[in-house]
């Protein structure tokens, strides 16, 4: 919620409700009561979302949808995998995905098979083998290590896979060339035509974040932890109260 406007800010007003990720990849001083954040780095909250879903949105969300539309420009009838579809921006791009036509492929653990499966991926395999897939078009990795070199195999000749965790994957780039495909890394920026992109994905029920857990701000530590242990389906949020 706004509480004040600077000078020049003709965006938004106090009592306007918005969302968004300010500063990003600086520190935002968002596990906080109140920030600052420039107007271009917000956008207004999607209609029948609540502060807990819309928090949960802009981080992940920015991320699967500047893969997917900006870097890999996903199309009808192209063949994508998810790395971690039940994860916080897995679920997202499974969802982004879909809704620009293409033939979704989620990796994940079973017991969440059935969370990627309603999300729409038209396919779901077990992270832990494989290649997950073949003659795939474009990857969206947001696992390290050899998750990464792994997924290159699924790829087809010239295919892109776009990686969140290129820094923790040693040889990543090198070993996609040599099996003739692409590899790039992916930082998210903030990005106000992202956020209305996702608002109206979400207006047209093709997009909902799914949270969780929530966690009270006093207990942030204990969220982080929880995150650390890579095991989350979809996001958890931290709450703030008066």
């Amino acid at each position: 919620m706004v509480e004040q406007v600077g000078y020049g800010v003709t965006r938004f007003a106090p009592g306007d409700r918005v969302y968004g990720m300010p500063w990003f990849p600086r520190a935002a001083g968002a596990f906080a009561d109140y920030l600052t954040a420039p107007a271009r780095h917000l956008a207004p909250m999607p209609d029948g979302l609540g502060f807990t879903e819309a928090a949960a949105l802009p981080l992940a969300g920015l991320t699967a949808w500047q893969i997917l539309t900006e870097v890999a420009g996903v199309a009808a009838g192209q063949r994508v995998l998810v790395s971690g579809a039940a994860g916080g921006v897995g679920h997202l791009a499974v969802q982004i995905a879909k809704a620009r036509g293409a033939h979704v492929i989620g990796t994940a653990s079973p017991p969440t098979h059935e969370f990627v499966r309603a999300l729409g991926a038209d396919e779901v395999t077990d992270h832990r083998t494989g290649p997950p897939a073949r003659d795939v078009d474009v990857v969206v990795q947001m696992f390290g290590g050899e998750h990464g070199l792994t997924a290159l195999r699924a790829l087809r000749p010239g295919g892109l896979l776009v990686s969140g965790q290129s820094a923790w994957t040693p040889g990543l780039h090198e070993r996609a060339a040599e099996l003739g495909v692409r590899a790039v890394g992916y930082l998210v920026d903030p990005d106000a035509a992202g956020l209305a992109a996702l608002t109206d994905l979400i207006h047209k029920g093709q997009l909902s974040p799914h949270v969780s857990e929530t966690f009270p701000l006093t207990e942030a530590e204990r969220a982080l932890n929880l995150l650390a242990e890579g095991h989350t389906t979809g996001k958890v949020v931290l709450t703030v109260t008066d």
